[in-house]
């Protein structure tokens, strides 16, 4: 007789494992986009709260010369990763045996890294540490614009931070003899926001620069295709989400872009004009990047669930384009075709987790995960020297009446090495041997 693991039996254990699995380190990534509080039965309502710290230190480039681009390690640069957190939220009912709608709140994309020693910090002498910059082949303009910008932001941090929301409504439809299918999809809305500043030695030309980009709210789509069979608690779906088109506008400040529309008047212009020739309010486009989710869960014994995600976002194709950024960089002859991108990634990311949950008393189950991330390239851009990382992971789910339930998790993280680069393609930093850990709660409800 074939042995059956009805899903009521396996519920205690069912979404222990994603109180903290999905939080990424390539590219911007950081909530993962989990759709599965979808695809739980019956009514279905989570409140997820994720916390994450990680240390990520390394060295700067003793070579401060913007024209030559090999390595020199120099001196520490101390912790860069700021902690973080976000939340996820996620609703979902069944109109009938055939459809079922739900709404996603989460935090997609994101950064926050901030250098407060070291070559990406402005220095209150900038001659004394980097005199080189006017006897190694630097022009006197450039060499003029990077005490400029060195004496007007002195002391300041080398510091990025990007935020995002996002809203998925999505509307399923089950079909097959045993309703065994479904296909859901519907609108996201996303918000996005940014601010950018680059200090310091390490940037040469582009220190001093510094951009603030507004909210911005737009829209694309998300669809999927899903299969289940109760009997054994198995589960599939696969999940595409479209990339989405920003148009935002940004204000920017680019010291050297005064100094240069000056000349050789720029060393005895007021500060204020040399402020108002290096800044300009625009629009420009960003295309955050679409995804593709694939989850997996099954039924080993009728007390434990194994669990597989693996998630693929294209960040290659993922590009931050400021205009004043690229129009400046079009200044220097080797640039002057296209212009330099502030951010962009060499790689596509691919991530994989694993998982098992047991059901080790009739309220109460523990999980354990195990994963990869592929990282988005090394070398990476200088606001995010991360490559990738392992992980390991511990869960607990308690089920404090028939519908309500407390889930906490915890999750440790080896960071690949990486070393940061320009646009230039610069070696201004190099990171080794980082690690971080998250933190996550989550409380649900489920009614069947």
């Amino acid at each position: 007789m074939r042995t059956t693991f009805h899903l009521k039996t396996l519920a205690v254990a069912i979404a222990t494992l994603s109180v903290a699995s999905m939080t990424n380190a390539a590219g911007l990534d950081r909530s993962g986009q989990d759709v599965t509080a979808f695809l739980q039965d019956g009514t279905y309502a989570e409140a997820v709260y994720t916390y994450i710290d990680a240390d990520v230190s390394g060295y700067d480039s003793a070579n401060v010369n913007p024209d030559e681009k090999a390595y020199e390690r120099g001196n520490k640069t101390g912790d860069i990763a700021e902690a973080y957190d976000f939340f996820r939220y996620g609703v979902k009912t069944d109109i009938n045996d055939t459809f079922s709608i739900g709404l996603l709140y989460d935090e997609p994309f994101g950064a926050a890294a901030e250098y407060t020693q070291s070559n990406f910090v402005a220095s209150n002498n900038p001659q004394a540490s980097g005199g080189e910059l006017v006897t190694d082949g630097v022009d006197a303009t450039t060499a003029g614009g990077i005490a400029l910008a060195e004496s007007t932001t002195a002391g300041e941090n080398t510091n990025v931070e990007v935020r995002s929301q996002s809203l998925t409504g999505i509307l399923g439809m089950k079909f097959g003899a045993n309703k065994n299918f479904q296909v859901y999809g519907g609108p996201v809305a996303q918000r996005i926001q940014s601010e950018t500043k680059l200090r310091g030695l390490a940037y040469g030309p582009a220190t001093g620069y510094t951009s603030n980009s507004n909210p911005d709210m737009d829209y694309g789509y998300i669809a999927g295709i899903a299969y289940s069979k109760p009997e054994i608690a198995l589960k599939a779906a696969l999940t595409y989400r479209s990339e989405i088109d920003h148009s935002i506008e940004i204000s920017e400040t680019y010291p050297i872009r005064g100094v240069r529309g000056l000349g050789s008047n720029a060393a005895t212009a007021p500060i204020a004009l040399i402020n108002s020739l290096s800044t300009q309010v625009s629009n420009y486009e960003i295309t955050t990047p679409k995804s593709v989710n694939f989850d997996f869960q099954t039924g080993i014994n009728p007390t434990t669930l194994a669990t597989a995600k693996v998630r693929w976002v294209p960040w290659s194709d993922f590009v931050i384009t400021p205009p004043l950024y690229n129009a400046t960089s079009k200044l220097n002859p080797l640039y002057q075709d296209d212009g330099l991108n502030l951010v962009e990634y060499e790689d596509d990311q691919w991530q994989v987790e694993l998982g098992l949950a047991k059901r080790v008393a009739p309220a109460l189950a523990i999980s354990g995960t195990v994963g990869w991330d592929s990282g988005a390239g090394d070398p990476t851009t200088s606001l995010g020297p991360v490559d990738g990382y392992y992980s390991v992971g511990l869960g607990a789910k308690y089920n404090v009446t028939e519908n309500w339930a407390v889930s906490a998790g915890g999750k440790y993280l080896w960071f690949g090495d990486a070393q940061g680069a320009l646009p230039t393609d610069k070696i201004v930093a190099d990171f080794e041997d980082n690690d971080g850990f998250i933190a996550g709660v989550k409380i649900s409800y489920q009614a069947r």
